[in-house]
């Protein structure tokens, strides 16, 4: 009876995003923020109301819900998903337990997007490694997304559910996702793994309230962008209390979002050599005290935990939430 009126109410959110040419993700969004415009990489995560109206059927059993290209899964309760096997970008260097390997080290020692709060000013050069990734797998609408297990306890099933394979790398992959989603916070901050875009808002505005800023990183190139990158005019502050919404490798859309109140964001201008334009959201962390001694930050740049704020930009697929 329960997952009767879900469908119900999923059914009437998709008839009025198609009356209002839009989709019931972003209706939400409107209502909880409808002074803040969703950025693109966020709206490029939607399912298209076309192909979501034309492959949707509703019985008395359950629905099928079409949200990418490749594998129909049966997620039990009468529901199936398609999804999209590639991933997004890790995002492990980002989080403070993070320790890198001896190849990571190797890889990132002369790219990296960690930098000394020092160097935040106009003229300071760097090599960065900026990507843009084509996402094909969409959200789930929040109503599905509650169905899908996401638990390591539940991990055979969810393997069995979309068809991966047990110790493969596609498996890996997606236990250490779920691994890094369920160990606890710092004690500094707040964190949750937001499994649709309703949760994604539901967590931030709970933190910061309805009046914020969604940054992300914005390049005038479509393509992965790795080169020397001056800072010029126009350095800007953009707030200290800020949410971070990291994209995960998973079979759909997982954003790890974490709370921190010891950190500041920046909107930073940069030019490649290409004269490639790139407006860059920074972090900065002002105590790393206790961040992972082995983490890439303190190996890249030659620094000791807690020393020394440390700073770094964010790839072109995270959000940044930010009040004053």
């Amino acid at each position: 009876m329960e997952f009767h009126f879900l469908v119900v109410l999923f059914l009437t959110s998709l008839q009025l995003a198609k009356t209002h040419a839009v989709t019931s993700q972003e209706i939400y969004w409107q209502s909880m923020l409808p002074t803040t415009l969703m950025p693109k990489v966020l709206h490029d995560l939607l399912p298209s109301e076309q192909k979501s109206d034309a492959s949707m059927n509703f019985e008395d059993s359950g629905v099928d819900v079409d949200v990418g290209n490749i594998v129909s899964v049966d997620i039990g309760n009468g529901v199936t998903v398609d999804v999209e096997p590639p991933f997004f970008s890790g995002a492990s260097p980002f989080l403070f337990n993070y320790g890198a390997s001896r190849d990571e080290l190797h890889s990132n020692q002369n790219v990296t997007p960690f930098f000394l709060d020092k160097d935040l000013h106009p003229g300071t050069k760097m090599n960065v490694y900026f990507t843009k990734i084509a996402a094909d797998a969409k959200f789930l609408p929040r109503k599905v997304a509650k169905i899908i297990p996401f638990s390591s306890n539940k991990f055979s099933e969810i393997m069995r559910k979309f068809l991966v394979k047990p110790n493969s790398t596609k498996a890996e992959i997606m236990k250490k996702t779920m691994e890094e989603c369920e160990e606890p916070a710092f004690e500094d901050e707040d964190k949750y793994c937001a499994t649709s875009l309703e949760a994604m808002v539901d967590f931030s505005t709970s933190k910061l309230g309805k009046d914020v800023r969604v940054l992300v990183t914005k390049a005038n190139k479509d393509d992965t962008l790795q080169q020397e990158f001056s800072i010029t005019q126009g350095v800007e502050m953009v707030g200290g209390k800020l949410v971070a919404c990291h994209a995960k490798n998973y079979i759909y859309p997982v954003f790890y979002c974490h709370e921190t109140h010891i950190t500041k964001a920046y909107i930073v201008p940069l030019i490649g050599d290409d004269k490639t334009r790139v407006q860059a959201v920074a972090i900065c962390h002002t105590d790393t005290s206790k961040w992972n001694p082995m983490h890439l930050a303190f190996q890249v740049l030659d620094v000791k935990p807690g020393t020394v704020p440390i700073c770094h930009f964010l790839p072109e697929n995270h959000i940044i939430w930010v009040t004053e």
